[in-house]
């Protein structure tokens, strides 16, 4: 029967400050009790856990060796911070870890001050760390900035942008790529632990130092010379050209779990007396438990599971997946499409394109976690004649805004958006909510802007896009399963920009975009139960709107309510302004437009931040009524 480990030097050790005061032969063991008690931890929530496991020795030796919270340790991309979450003063709260008014998933500068920076997105640590650090230097502070950058982060180029202006943050500025999946690692072993240690050494480099500066003496061609063939040697032995190239004192590779190694190094770096430096250390995910380094996907997230078997638990089935749903609809509509393609940024499962790609393996591309160029990318296939679809989280689309805008929208390119998690995502909070996509994209010129209510009206819109050739459509869907809806075999073109009515009435008209039409007929029929003739109306299209279906439900109802997932600026505003122009509000119609609060909302269950949000059926009938009952004329938008 399993028992909790235990994990009596852990229990010793609160802060870091605890753990510096421990003898270095300790750390072994305290590493393996840190990996232990986060293994029972996310066996409990959920959560992240192969990229964790990977960084227990590191984050010990870390938090060892540098003088934190001072010296500014920030984890790229967050999820990899749940062993420094238990050592930094929250291991009594580290099983509520994603559960409503809970530990973030993430590093978070609300809840601690060993949490200097929010990183729930990737690739942004090397900015954030050289900001502390030049703020240091210019403040005469001794502080370092501290980049852990991995798990596919370094696929990003905003961290080679970061990169290339390290140099003004001379020696306090430290890069640990934590390479995790040994794509740019050669073998690691003791040799290459032996020139690790011995090029950042204080001898080295003060010899290196002194060689350097005899050299000044010499012409500048001999020293340009000499300082060229230095790097050059150092490079074919150890590796890391790329980085030397962009400043960098560059020291590795070295084993990420052997605390032997990593631990006189790091001691190095601290010591070091020149500019900015980058270490490269390997490490394993799901280091330290078998189900997780078994594993295809290292157990990268996980759903609660048994510690003892690592059997996660699993759900009650039910409808399809809406990713799942758009993989296989875009699968089957290539197999009669030769220009169909599929992009995604390192988001093949989350998006179902690994669903397309197993049917069309040369027309998928995962471009890693690269946004931008996926956008751009896709522009450049769709002004070559393919039909893209750029398949990206609402969230982490936000990156490429301005390549949606320039390089697609401006050139009038048919890039087909499939934007996956719209809406509010339960778990991961605020940072991975996908608010902002629809008053983003609606606000630009020639955008064709669609949300399904359901999975059938999915695989329409992804048929729809497909078909559509006369510039940039995006369609929105949330995470989780459908309605249970049957899905359509042969899916079925849409009119670009009609709506459909869905449930007829006379008096209050609801228009839905997007999933929450549900809702709004559970709304109808409480209206209906009170003498409230009630029409529903699906509208499909934010942009281009339904004007002839809004303008004749404007003028024969007398409250119009917009019902939407997403934030000020979709399609409440998208109404009001239809209705403004026209005159409508002059009649005394009263329109009342419900949508995500502005404020950005905490993790919770979906059903209860839709409840917050005041979005669900019950609050739908409240703020009709509320609109009732106002004596006076005109347009009010009700608080959502």
């Amino acid at each position: 029967m399993y028992s909790r480990p235990e994990t009596p030097l852990l229990d010793t050790v609160g802060t870091p400050e605890d753990l510096r005061r421990l003898p270095a032969r300790d750390l072994r063991q305290l590493a393996d009790e840190l990996r232990a008690e986060m293994i029972d931890a996310v066996g409990s929530t959920g959560g992240h856990l192969g990229s964790g496991l990977g960084v227990v020795e590191l984050t010990v030796a870390l938090h060892y060796v540098f003088n934190t919270p001072d010296d500014r340790l920030i984890w790229d991309v967050g999820h990899q911070a749940y062993p420094h979450k238990i050592i930094t003063g929250r291991r009594d709260r580290i099983r509520t870890l994603r559960q409503p008014g809970g530990l973030s998933g993430f590093t978070k500068r609300s809840e601690s001050e060993y949490d200097p920076f929010g990183t729930a997105h990737s690739s942004t640590s090397i900015s954030a760390a050289l900001g502390f650090a030049v703020a240091n230097k210019l403040a005469g502070k001794p502080g370092r900035g501290i980049a852990v950058i991995g798990d596919g982060a370094m696929s990003a180029g905003m961290a080679y942008e970061a990169m290339n202006n390290a140099e003004h943050a001379g020696n306090r500025l430290v890069v640990i790529l934590n390479d995790n999946d040994m794509s740019i690692a050669p073998p690691v072993g003791g040799l290459s632990a032996y020139l690790a240690r011995l090029i950042s050494s204080s001898e080295y480099l003060g010899l290196r130092n002194l060689a350097s500066k005899v050299a000044a003496r010499l012409s500048r061609r001999v020293h340009t010379s000499l300082g060229k063939a230095e790097e050059f040697t150092r490079g074919m032995v150890t590796g890391g050209t790329l980085f030397e190239e962009l400043g960098f004192y560059y020291v590795g590779p070295i084993d990420g779990h052997n605390l032997d190694h990593l631990i006189p190094v790091l001691e190095n770096v601290r010591d070091a007396a020149e500019g900015p430096v980058l270490v490269h250390v390997v490490t394993q995910k799901g280091k330290g438990y078998a189900p997780a380094e078994n594993s295809a996907d290292k157990y990268h997230g996980v759903q609660k599971f048994n510690v003892v078997t690592g059997e996660q638990t699993k759900s009650s089935g039910g409808p399809p997946a809406y990713q799942n749903v758009f993989g296989e609809t875009l699968a089957s509509l290539a197999d009669s499409d030769p220009r169909i393609c599929a992009i995604t940024a390192a988001m093949p499962s989350g998006t179902g394109v690994d669903k397309f790609a197993k049917q069309h393996p040369d027309r998928a591309f995962d471009v890693g976690i690269a946004e931008q160029h996926a956008v751009t990318f896709a522009a450049g296939l769709a002004a070559q004649g393919m039909r893209p679809f750029c398949a990206i989280y609402s969230t982490f689309l936000q990156r490429a805004f301005d390549q949606v805008v320039h390089d697609v929208a401006i050139q009038n390119l048919p890039v087909r958006f499939a934007i996956d998690r719209a809406g509010l995502v339960g778990a991961d909070g605020a940072t991975h909510a996908g608010s902002f996509d629809v008053a983003c994209l609606a606000a630009l010129p020639n955008f064709v802007v669609m949300a399904p209510a359901d999975e059938a009206e999915l695989a329409n819109m992804t048929y729809t896009a497909a078909c559509h050739d006369d510039g940039p459509i995006a369609f929105r869907y949330p995470r989780g399963g459908g309605t249970g809806v049957p899905i359509p075999e042969t899916p079925e073109r849409l009119v670009i920009g009609q709506g459909r009515i869905v449930r007829d009435g006379s008096k209050v008209a609801i228009l839905s975009l997007g999933t929450r039409l549900g809702e709004a007929l559970k709304a109808a029929d409480q209206l209906e139960a009170r003498g409230l003739s009630t029409t529903v109306a699906d509208l499909r299209f934010v942009k281009p709107l339904d004007q002839t279906l809004i303008r004749k439900l404007m003028t024969t109802h007398e409250v119009v309510v917009t019902v939407e997932e997403g934030s000020i600026g979709g399609l409440g505003a998208h109404v009001l302004t239809l209705a403004s122009d026209e005159g409508l509000t002059d009649a005394g119609l009263k329109i009342r437009t419900m949508r995500l609060p502005d404020i950005f909302q905490d993790q919770d269950a979906p059903e209860k931040q839709y409840d917050e949000a005041r979005l669900n059926a019950e609050h739908i009938v409240d703020t009709v009524l509320s609109a009732l009952r106002h004596n006076s004329a005109g347009v009010e938008e009700a608080r959502a």
